[in-house]
């Protein structure tokens, strides 16, 4: 085979070094995050780092975005506009032993595996072993994502490169910060933040013409100077979770015996099954713990209930829940919960998702939920959102980034904690009602 030079057909830009030289010719670092602008050049440059690396150390590799669909058309079908090629086209023919296109998997001939995946579908991979892990655009991929590959590069000692637009402080900006702190001490870690004033990637008349095109101030300040104060756009509960957070009400929410629990559920097999634990105490609603899975039988969650020992009240599922049904004698989820003593309260379907979303608006003001037993249901709160028209799953030209809304929600991982909300706030306006009740300290409950 003829000497082949990497990374082939392509050379990081000058602002990108920093980044290219801490893995190359370096892999024992371990883990970078880059907050990068848009149009920074992120997944061109992990996948060429990506495949570099792949003939350096024999092993699997993922580059991951946060839906499978958008790995395929931003990396497996992406076009390199600069250079008028495929992104994976920058993989020398003669590394490669056979390509699968269904599974956009890349087996190389040195036994080095490239995929691309989606933050969606990772349950697809258990079992899989990566020693390089590529999160493109961490900050709308379900942070549930790295919690699953981290156990596994520890062990392996493989890398993981996060890069990613800022969009607000979610589980992403919180992550950097921590890389940021790590860096000092540790030199496996690597954090970088450019905006376009520091890589010169755009200038100040580009800006000027996604202005003129109907991009918004606050669009720009987050899009091109990763500006963590400016909200996620399109998000729908932005105004609540901001208010929750000045007032105390996302805090340390402890269990209070002397109130049962009730439960809200959102069911899905080949989906999420979220359920929140709540108490009503005085006029607050109390989101104490909360719970997701997917791929589980019903045994398994009512095994969680048993766990956590809470004293129960009313179990609330949703509205579908004689209509689904286990692959085991085509039961309904009803009766087999019953069977295992859950009896569930079946909330009536929602005249629409947006009904549903101002229902939850409106119990806001009561709400307090546990920072810490319920971090996850408070950022996916914070990341549920609009879908776009059109959908953008790449980066295109100048004048081509003005977000345009639909008026129905993103299916995405935030999709399962929401519609879990929604069953609460249909039942807490329906089933509980606001009494006088003694002072905090001698709290009861009040429910009907």
């Amino acid at each position: 085979m003829p000497d082949i030079e990497l990374p082939h057909r392509y050379t990081p830009r000058l602002y990108q070094q920093a980044l290219w030289n801490h893995f190359v010719p370096n892999p024992e670092k371990k883990r970078a995050v880059v907050i990068a602008h848009r149009r920074w050049g992120k997944d061109l440059l992990a996948l060429n780092l990506a495949v570099t690396l792949s003939q350096l150390k024999v092993g699997t590799y993922w580059h991951c975005l946060p839906f499978c669909r958008q790995s395929r058309a931003v990396v497996w079908n992406g076009i390199d506009s600069n250079n008028n090629i495929r992104l994976m086209d920058h993989i020398p023919e003669e590394l490669i032993d056979r390509k699968n296109e269904n599974e956009m998997r890349v087996h190389f001939r040195n036994g080095s595996i490239l995929q691309c995946i989606g933050g969606d579908d990772i349950d697809r991979h258990v079992g899989t072993n990566p020693i390089g892990v590529t999160l493109s655009e961490y900050a709308i991929t379900d942070p549930a994502v790295w919690d699953y590959i981290r156990p596994i590069l520890r062990e392996n000692k493989g890398w993981c490169l996060i890069i990613t637009t800022i969009r607000g402080k979610n589980h992403a900006y919180k992550i950097a910060q921590d890389y940021a702190r790590l860096q000092t001490s540790n030199p496996n870690y690597l954090y970088v933040n450019q905006t376009i004033e520091d890589t010169g990637a755009l200038t100040i008349a580009d800006l000027e013409e996604e202005k003129l095109s109907g991009m918004s101030e606050q669009l720009i300040r987050q899009e091109f100077y990763n500006d963590p104060e400016i909200p996620l756009q399109g998000a729908y509960y932005v105004s609540e979770i901001t208010k929750a957070h000045k007032d105390g009400r996302i805090t340390s929410v402890p269990y209070e015996p002397k109130a049962v629990v009730h439960t809200a559920w959102d069911i899905g097999f080949a989906d999420f099954t979220v359920i929140a634990f709540f108490q009503i105490v005085a006029n607050e609603i109390r989101v104490i713990d909360h719970y997701a899975a997917s791929g589980e039988e019903m045994s398994h969650y009512a095994r969680i209930l048993k766990e956590r020992e809470y004293a129960y009240g009313e179990h609330y599922g949703p509205w579908d829940l004689n209509l689904k049904s286990l692959a085991a004698g085509g039961k309904s989820v009803w009766d087999v919960a019953r069977s295992l003593g859950i009896k569930f309260r079946v909330t009536p379907q929602p005249k629409s998702k947006l009904d549903g979303i101002e229902q939850v608006r409106n119990i806001f003001p009561r709400l307090w939920i546990d920072k810490t037993k319920c971090s996850r249901l408070i950022e996916a709160l914070s990341s549920y959102r609009k879908e776009l028209l059109p959908e953008k799953l790449q980066q295109t030209g100048v004048g081509q980034d003005m977000l345009i809304y639909k008026d129905t929600p993103l299916h995405d991982w935030t999709s399962h904690f929401a519609d879990c909300m929604r069953v609460l706030a249909w039942n807490i306006q329906k089933s509980f009602r606001k009494v006088e009740l003694p002072p905090r300290q001698k709290d009861t409950v009040s429910y009907l």
